[in-house]
């Protein structure tokens, strides 16, 4: 999991920029401006944040690799032995239940093979 600093600093749009003193040269995005009034410091909140981004990740990237092999929903579906309707949870942001055992079977099926990187989580200093 990031730090919310982390997560506040992955929201800023593309024409936020940061000095070294992490101060903002330009005015705040309105995500980041939504990030704040309603995530802010609380852990729980950020930890919840970072998880619904983790999910909707996982859905576009599923939607892009069917979309670029230039499968329907239905071929993907027949090609990992699932219906439609799964494929089209599975890419929903919203959707929570992504499995690895199913992530790799529609790897295989597009050719491609999961990857998974453990990255040392950092936390922010308190006090």
């Amino acid at each position: 999991m990031r730090s919310s600093e982390e997560s506040k600093s992955n929201l800023t749009s593309s024409s936020t920029r940061f000095n070294r003193n992490g101060k903002k040269k330009s005015k705040t995005s309105a995500v980041q401006f939504l990030y704040n009034r309603y995530v802010g410091s609380d852990s729980g909140k950020a930890e919840e944040y970072e998880e619904e981004l983790l999910n909707a990740e996982i859905a576009r990237k599923i939607f892009h690799l069917r979309t670029k092999a230039g499968l329907s929903q239905r071929d993907l579906a027949r090609r990992i032995g699932t219906s439609a309707s799964a494929i089209c949870r599975l890419e929903h942001a919203d959707y929570e239940g992504h499995s690895l055992a199913l992530l790799k079977r529609i790897a295989g099926a597009l050719e491609q093979r999961v990857e998974i990187r453990f990255v040392p989580a950092r936390r922010s200093r308190t006090g």
